[in-house]
């Protein structure tokens, strides 16, 4: 019985990371911010890292997470980027973007090129894409276009005219679009 209540005192404190080496970095707290309505399609966009994957309880885990600063140790499948639609109708097109994760995030949109899935882009040594071509991004707290970042917990949004054709809505911050931050949006 001791043994039991031993095993389940070590998995509790393994999941809740107080095994951890440095101290427990909590999420930072909901904004409470909405985009107010917004002309043209409307796509919802959630940014998911697996810290926020972890806590929910949907994946089993311990202490051993990094910080913000520290992407060369993030792996693929650790991040992801969805969507409430994978297409629209061309012209006006509103983003509205919420991170759910656990570390700060941004969403940059790219034209695709023909035949090119979306997350085959390479990043450079800094782990960044080229933003060649971008039609526009996300990275505001609580507010619409370019800033610092959306908080966790926030949400950021933006207007775009988009033509015909396939996008990639990728995180560029370092390390975060190898760790399988993207998605393909098709406007048709």
């Amino acid at each position: 019985m001791l043994t039991l209540a031993a095993a389940s005192t070590v998995a509790i404190a393994a999941a809740s990371d107080a095994f951890h080496s440095q101290p427990h970095r909590a999420a930072a707290p909901s904004r409470t911010c909405a985009a107010a309505t917004l002309p043209g399609a409307t796509v919802t966009v959630q940014l998911v890292d697996v810290r926020a994957l972890m806590r929910r309880g949907s994946m089993m885990g311990g202490g051993g997470m990094m910080g913000q600063g520290d992407w060369r140790q993030f792996r693929p499948g650790m991040m992801r980027v969805t969507t409430s639609s994978t297409s629209v109708t061309h012209g006006t097109v509103s983003l509205i973007v919420t991170n759910t994760g656990y570390l700060t995030h941004e969403l940059v949109v790219l034209p695709l090129p023909a035949g090119q899935p979306a997350g085959a882009r390479r990043p450079g040594t800094d782990g960044t894409v080229p933003e060649t071509g971008s039609l526009g991004e996300v990275s505001a707290t609580c507010a619409g276009g370019a800033g610092d970042g959306i908080a966790a917990g926030s949400t950021g949004w933006v207007t775009l005219t988009l033509p015909v054709g396939r996008y990639e809505l990728a995180c560029n911050l370092p390390g975060h679009y190898a760790s399988g931050m993207y998605a393909e949006l098709n406007i048709t």
